[in-house]
């Protein structure tokens, strides 16, 4: 959404837009994090408003959230963690003498490089054999060492940039929190169309009349209005406001048919609705829901 061309349209256009901006923009607003002249949104959120750097009329809006901060040192922990286990298990490896080939080591090392590249920047690694540096590919007779480093040239700044992210606009007229806010109805209508093609299995349908293309968005938004009232119920039960937990937990009841055969051959069918297990009554009990015991059974003409 923030490439060159979609923000020449926007301007050419005279557009007012509110974007999200890559992450690897922050290091040019390096100083700007450092100074305490932020704006309380809400709890746990500040924003301040940036002029750009390379001097154009856009204003940049710099956001740093205590939630993400936490989340973003716990994935950060989690991948440097998970590298040096890797490693450690590379090591051993060379340590037994069962691998003999530089380059089947370092071709190890690069999948976990990749494989973790959030917390590659920060190891330093190296391959050697017990007499000396390792080269070439050949097996070796002696023994393959794999030493590593761990520095802060490149953790310093990301642990300075964590939580933070970035925005920006060619709306001036506005306070930085009120773009902040608008941002998130943006995020919000995102949203809704990523529950109604992931959550609601909603796909598109290529109608071909007018008619039928109004009706699928009929059905469409009534979904999704049933969605809305579903995580306002659970958010009233205290469940929070996520409902995709409670469907799944829904779905486990189950409708069964129960057939009684009579002395003159005659079929008596009940619909009946599975009893919910203890976890899912208590959860029905909280959304104020009660499943009927029996449905009626349509009979066919």
């Amino acid at each position: 959404m923030a490439s060159a061309d979609n923000l020449e349209l926007l301007q050419e256009k005279g557009r007012r837009y509110i974007i999200g901006t890559p992450k690897n923009q922050l290091k040019k607003f390096e100083q700007h994090l450092l100074t305490q002249d932020w704006k309380q949104v809400h709890e746990g959120l500040e924003v301040k408003l940036c002029p750009s750097p390379d001097g154009s009329e856009e204003l940049f809006i710099l956001c740093r959230s205590r939630a993400r901060k936490e989340k973003e040192q716990a994935i950060h922990n989690r991948f440097v963690e998970r590298l040096k286990k890797g490693l450690e298990r590379v090591k051993k490896s060379c340590a037994s003498g069962r691998v003999k080939n530089v380059r089947l080591v370092e071709r190890r090392i690069g999948r976990l490089l990749e494989r973790y590249n959030r917390a590659s920047p920060l190891f330093d690694i190296d391959v050697s054999t017990k007499g000396g540096p390792a080269s070439g590919g050949k097996e070796l007779n002696g023994k393959l060492d794999l030493t590593w480093t761990i520095h802060d040239t490149y953790s310093d700044w990301a642990r300075l940039s964590e939580g933070y992210y970035l925005l920006r606009t060619n709306i001036k007229d506005w306070t930085p929190e009120d773009l902040w806010k608008a941002y998130i109805q943006l995020t919000e209508a995102e949203a809704a169309f990523r529950i109604q093609k992931q959550d609601l299995n909603l796909r598109p349908i290529w109608h071909q009349r007018e008619n039928r293309v109004q009706a699928h968005i009929l059905v469409c938004f009534l979904a999704y209005v049933l969605w809305k009232c579903l995580a306002q119920m659970c958010k009233q039960a205290g469940l929070g406001n996520e409902p995709r937990t409670v469907l799944q937990e829904i779905k486990n009841l189950t409708l069964v048919d129960v057939v009684l055969l009579t002395r003159t051959g005659t079929e008596i069918r009940l619909r009946r609705v599975s009893k919910p297990e203890q976890h899912l009554a208590i959860l029905l009990e909280k959304l104020n829901l009660r499943p009927p015991p029996r449905l009626e059974m349509k009979l066919k003409l």
